[in-house]
């Protein structure tokens, strides 16, 4: 399977936020990815992978193989769910230098900052830092294996 790059998912999402004219229907349409989220094993549904930050609890954990991410969650809150199934899309199967070296410029042009309550707004940011996190991470520790 081919894996799109992180500014080729990003357009795809703005393109499919732009059919919808109200936000009442981006809303709905983020509850809907909300249901296809990659679901996180239950054994890493612990503290340690809670995100700080969010109204919500949110589960985030991620693994590397063969030098790609893959990232899997979780939320007791619909929105959320739909935020993180969002930020996964994008990084899933990403490499940890692309992950590092992307703007995520999408989050602006959907207006899903704007649009979110500023708890919502800030859960999206502490995710987003979280992944990045990871990248970080598994860059630092394949860069001491070598």
């Amino acid at each position: 399977m081919e894996v799109k790059s992180i500014q080729e998912t990003e357009e795809e999402i703005i393109n499919e936020f732009s059919y919808f004219d109200d936000w009442m229907d981006k809303y709905n349409f983020l509850i809907e990815m909300g249901k296809s989220i990659p679901s996180i094993d239950t054994q890493y549904k612990v503290e340690n992978n809670l995100i700080k930050g969010c109204q919500s609890r949110v589960w985030l954990h991620a693994t590397l193989e063969d030098g790609r991410i893959n990232f899997t969650a979780d939320s007791d809150a619909v929105i959320t769910k739909g935020i993180a199934n969002l930020l996964i899309r994008v990084m899933n199967q990403q490499t940890p230098d692309d992950i590092l070296s992307a703007e995520f410029t999408f989050v602006d042009k959907i207006g899903l900052k704007e649009h979110l309550s500023p708890t919502r707004s800030n859960g999206l940011m502490a995710m987003l830092k979280q992944m990045k996190l990871y990248a970080l991470a598994f860059k630092t520790k394949t860069e001491q294996a070598k």
